[in-house]
């Protein structure tokens, strides 16, 4: 009999514990960047991947320093044109569009990105059929991430929150 009252003890903790845990999602009025390659080749993904690396350098001191969304917003739309420069050396068809794109559910670290339209910045890139990258530009998730790459979960949980907190 005190092996079940253990055991149930026990069972009801892990419960209570994985149950309790907080879950942190973004807030509607983030300003979200989405990268979609043309095709699922290597290349196309390859150059989806340094096409994001460009845009996010771009956009990085600009977006760090923005006090308000329609501080950022204004930054990324000033930006649009440095962008398409940009892309041009990569000799691919593209479209960049900023405004209120769809996006799907995604998880990373424990934090939950809900899918619905949000207020975006898309470049397709070519017939966009593609895996796609995204991240939450502002507040500038994806630009400080490299920050917090190297850390757990809750400690990657706890970085996120305290950065919207600050921009939000």
């Amino acid at each position: 009999m005190k092996k079940i009252i253990i055991v149930l003890f026990l069972f009801t903790i892990i419960l209570l514990i994985t149950n309790n845990k907080e879950e942190f999602i973004i807030p509607d009025s983030a300003i979200r960047l989405r990268v979609i390659a043309n095709s699922n080749t290597f290349e196309d993904q390859a150059t989806k991947m340094e096409i994001k690396n460009n845009i996010e350098d771009i956009l990085k001191t600009d977006l760090i320093s923005a006090t308000n969304k329609l501080e950022a917003k204004n930054m990324v739309t000033n930006k649009i044109p440095e962008i398409k420069n940009m892309i041009k050396n990569y000799n691919v068809s593209y479209d960049i569009n900023y405004g209120n794109n769809y996006f799907p559910e995604k998880i990373y670290k424990g934090i939950k990105y809900e899918a619905g339209n949000y207020e975006s910045l898309v470049v397709t890139l070519g017939s966009g059929t593609g895996e796609n990258w995204w991240c939450v530009l502002f507040p500038p998730l994806c630009l400080m991430d490299a920050t917090a790459n190297d850390t757990s979960d809750v400690d990657y949980q706890f970085f996120v929150k305290n950065l919207v907190e600050k921009y939000m």
